[in-house]
């Protein structure tokens, strides 16, 4: 079982820069590709980014790529998305998912997650 909780979502204006972190409870961190996903009010959860095991890969979606960039820091059982230049089409609920991996994917469809987190609000205003 791997609990995820995120954190660092709030309000900023267009332009502006947050980082959401996620941190993971599995003793073996390592194990799992991390991604995170966004659901905007009456639309469906979409990938942003996604960071494999390692941190040797990463993907992004189109609209965030050059913007927002994801890392993580095994030894601290942490994630991070820094995401710069954000616009009003970034207001979301963003949330991180965990995917028990050992080859090394990124992984951009929410049903190949096995955990995800409760979810922190991100609000941009033009």
């Amino acid at each position: 079982q791997v609990q995820l909780v995120e954190s660092g979502g709030g309000l900023v204006q267009a332009g502006g820069f947050l980082r959401l972190s996620c941190a993971a409870s599995a003793r073996t961190f390592n194990t799992y590709a991390m991604g995170w996903f966004r659901q905007a009010l009456g639309k469906e959860r979409e990938f942003v980014a996604a960071i494999s095991w390692n941190g040797g890969r990463t993907l992004y979606a189109d609209s965030v790529r050059g913007r927002f960039t994801i890392i993580r820091d095994n030894s601290k059982n942490m994630m991070n998305l820094h995401m710069s230049n954000l616009r009003p089409e970034d207001t979301a609920v963003y949330y991180c998912a965990a995917d028990w991996d050992s080859l090394g994917r990124v992984v951009d469809t929410p049903s190949e997650y096995e955990y995800w987190g409760q979810g922190t609000q991100v609000t941009v205003s033009s």
